[in-house]
């Protein structure tokens, strides 16, 4: 679960223009290929091997990006049983070589992409399950609009990374100084 929540804001963010650290983000050329290069080797092969999957890898972008905006509980809910549905998300246990079983939630859906996108809709829906959604959301840096998952034991995350973090802490800092 943890590790599609984090791929799923990796694909957002990565796969997306926007603002990233105080500056406007536009996706590079090897945007794709960088998503791609964080899967596994037969995940990526699946994917890879899908009909147009930069296409369909920037669509599921566009479908989970509401996820992290919306502002309450009820919408993020609806959102993601939306996604759900959509992705056509089904249960399954798996054992990796040496782990024990595991549940998976791969869509059954018309490609290897919409398939991912099952398991990163599902993956989130456990995590609000679990913690409801303050453990997701937009940093609160100023000029940035990167999305985060908090997989923090407290839950106490509200910026995309420790740049952002910093920024932050240093402008209150000096608004604090200004002020006296």
């Amino acid at each position: 679960m943890k590790r599609q929540a984090f791929l799923a804001t990796e694909l957002v963010n990565r796969t997306l223009p926007g603002q990233a650290g105080g500056r406007r983000y536009e996706p590079p050329a090897d945007a794709m290929e960088r998503f791609l290069d964080l899967l596994t080797p037969t995940m990526k092969q699946k994917l890879a091997t899908a009909d147009n999957h930069p296409v369909r890898l920037v669509r599921l972008a566009k479908a989970l990006r509401p996820v992290f905006e919306v502002a309450t509980e009820v919408e993020v809910a609806s959102t993601l049983n939306g996604l759900m549905r959509r992705y056509k998300a089904h249960p399954y246990l798996t054992r990796d070589a040496g782990q024990p079983f595991h549940l998976h939630f791969h869509g059954d859906a018309e490609t290897a992409v919409e398939s991912l996108g099952g398991e990163f809709a599902t993956a989130l829906a456990l995590l609000m399950d679990a913690y409801g959604m303050r453990r997701f959301g937009i940093c609160e840096a100023s000029s940035c609009d990167t999305v985060y998952v908090d997989l923090t034991r407290n839950g106490s995350r509200r910026y995309c990374g420790d740049a952002c973090s910093a920024r932050a802490k240093t402008a209150a800092y000096r608004r604090r100084q200004a002020a006296g």
